[in-house]
């Protein structure tokens, strides 16, 4: 039996105010490009399983994303949703089945499917002898994108970091880790974004501005997919429970 779901994609505007264009092309180059390429995106798995140790997780699990599409993992702990987002960025590989991004599985060329995506772990990976803004910049480079001096002041401004640029991470709370771990995603392009468990530890605000990134990723033709046990905004999302078989 195969638990499948299938995400359909963030209606675009009609149109774009020019200025807007204009000003969205100076600070992030890369947007026209997926903007203009949006409609050609498609991800999606089949038929797949997952082993972990001598356990098999779940097995016949399919999903289907378009550009601007959600879906959201659900199920109780060790149902497998940590385990499918690892699979899906190519971390690690499936005991069956396969996963596709426009027609070539992500197995044949790993090298461009990670240049393709942002994955933020159940752990931030924030390094705590760098500054908030050298963690930020340090995750942009490591993706062969260094990240812009208006991108890099973005991430910072959207997750409220900006008086904390300057401060060893060391020194971070938790959500504060947390803040810097999701404005990685702004400082550099990436089409897919990989979130497991993005809530964790935010306040209010925080909420509010993953919400607009998150609404901002879609309508420019960007996917998400979200493993989460909370409440998260993700409008006209799918839903793939792992733990329905149970």
């Amino acid at each position: 039996m195969a638990w499948a779901a299938r995400a359909s994609p963030l209606p675009k505007p009609p149109g774009l105010h020019l200025r807007r264009y204009l000003t969205r092309w100076r600070t992030d180059p890369f947007w026209a490009v997926r903007y203009l390429f949006a409609d050609m995106a498609e991800f999606f798995g089949e038929a797949l399983v997952c082993v972990r140790g001598e356990r098999q997780v779940f097995a016949g699990v399919e999903f289907r994303l378009a550009s601007g599409g959600a879906l959201i993992l659900a199920g109780p702990n060790g149902a497998g949703k940590s385990s499918l987002l690892r699979l899906m960025a190519g971390l690690a590989p499936a005991a069956g089945g396969v996963i596709v991004w426009d027609r070539t599985p992500i197995a044949d060329d790993p090298d461009a499917h990670r240049a393709r995506l942002h994955y933020v772990g159940h752990l931030d990976a924030v390094k705590p002898t760098l500054t908030v803004a050298e963690n930020v910049a340090y995750a942009a480079e490591l993706r062969g994108a260094p990240a812009a001096r208006p991108l890099l002041a973005q991430a910072l401004s959207r997750f409220g970091l900006e008086a904390l640029a300057d401060l060893p991470a060391r020194y971070l709370s938790q959500g504060q880790r947390r803040r810097t771990a999701l404005a990685r995603l702004l400082a550099a392009p990436g089409e897919l974004w990989l979130l497991d468990e993005p809530t964790l530890a935010l306040d209010a605000a925080a909420h509010d501005a993953l919400a607009a990134a998150l609404a901002t990723h879609r309508r420019d033709g960007g996917m998400v997919v979200a493993a989460t046990h909370a409440p998260i905004a993700l409008a006209d999302a799918a839903t793939l429970d792992l733990g329905a078989r149970r």
